[in-house]
């Protein structure tokens, strides 16, 4: 059966934590539905592959319970909570041919043969292992070798979630738009909990529904492509999200004024009153979003440009205003870019601008 997990626990490998650089994951209550498809994104050391040897079992927290399906699995075997993983190196018998390797873990289910005939067809054709089926693993490449250990975990149609474990990292980046698609297919075929650990942003963002942004052992936002991008939650999600990230400038409020260096910027009523009081607050705004004038504007601020690239579809300007670096991402047109030294105006404030407190999101 398909798996609801519930998670309501924190892990330390060493006994008695006492602050949270003890944990190697903060405590949390999380929820993956069945039937869902999510990522675990993150910097190195940040607690995703933490989490997800919790999910699987292979790790017993330290403190709280996992529940699958409203069961308490706390104290199972993976096997008992019937989870197939996917590890970053391929995990495979290279004596087996590909197809025996498919079939490995229907035979240990005692499967009956034409099924397992059937099922290991499904999945090489899907993952294009077809015409290696009676080939021996030994004398395969990484990518194919990786792709095998990718079907395993994929041919057994009765398990409760699916964990992955950053198994593109020795596939050949030609190769890996390729099987994100493939395993995005699988998920949309056979509706698996799928949750898979990256680091990588454009893995997790084209394959995942939700994406469950880490950083220190903590779970910082949990939601879409859409809302990571125009709404993070945390100035590490803005950092994290985006090529490049998202622009932030220390502020302060007073009444009705935003004050940025030495400028001053005129706020609705609604929106001072939301952030008064806030007194580590910053203006974070996307490169995407950031308006730019060649004369002083109103709600504007001056920024001297720095360099300008053309990316090809898009130019980047990197400009430095009230001594931080702000990045406009810009449409390439006929017209000439600005010159390094030139001063511009940006358009800071907008429906797309963030406000954030000690680095959380102000509501």
């Amino acid at each position: 059966m398909v798996a609801r997990i519930d998670l309501d626990l924190a892990h330390a490998y060493g006994p008695n934590p006492q602050q949270d650089s003890d944990y190697a994951l903060l405590p949390l209550q999380m929820t993956f539905q069945a039937g869902g498809a999510y990522a675990l994104l993150g910097p190195s050391g940040c607690g995703k592959t933490t989490m997800l040897n919790l999910i699987s079992g292979l790790v017993k927290p330290s403190h709280g319970q996992v529940r699958f399906n409203g069961d308490d699995v706390t104290d199972k075997s993976p096997q008992q909570r019937n989870i197939a993983q996917v590890f970053q190196f391929p995990v495979i018998y290279d004596t087996m041919t590909v197809a025996d390797n498919l079939a490995f873990p229907l035979r240990n289910r005692r499967m009956p043969e034409a099924q397992i005939r059937e099922r290991v067809g499904q999945i090489a054709e899907m993952l294009e292992l077809n015409g290696q089926l009676n080939q021996r693993a030994a004398g395969l490449s990484a990518d194919a070798k990786q792709k095998i250990s990718l079907g395993r975990g994929l041919v057994r149609p009765d398990v409760a979630a699916i964990l992955f474990d950053e198994p593109l990292t020795v596939i050949d980046p030609h190769l890996k738009w390729q099987l994100r698609r493939k395993l995005k297919q699988v998920h949309q075929e056979f509706k698996h909990t799928l949750i898979y650990v990256t680091h990588d942003q454009v893995e997790a963002l084209t394959f995942a529904q939700e994406v469950v942004v880490m950083t220190r052992g903590r779970a910082v936002q949990v939601g879409s492509a859409e809302a990571l991008f125009e709404r993070p939650a945390h100035t590490f999600v803005g950092h994290f999200i985006g090529s490049p990230g998202m622009n932030f400038l220390p502020a302060l409020v007073q009444g009705e004024q935003l004050h940025i260096g030495e400028h001053r910027l005129g706020l609705s009523a609604s929106m001072a009153q939301k952030i008064a009081g806030a007194d580590r607050l910053k203006v974070g705004i996307r490169p995407e979003y950031l308006g730019l004038h060649d004369q002083a504007t109103e709600g504007c601020l001056p920024a001297r440009v720095l360099r300008w690239q053309d990316l090809g579809t898009s130019g980047l300007l990197t400009t430095e205003c009230a001594g931080e670096v702000l990045r406009v991402r810009m449409a390439t047109s006929s017209a000439a870019p600005p010159l390094a030294g030139q001063t511009v105006y940006l358009q800071v404030l907008g429906p797309h601008t963030c406000f954030y407190n000690d680095e959380e999101l102000v509501a």
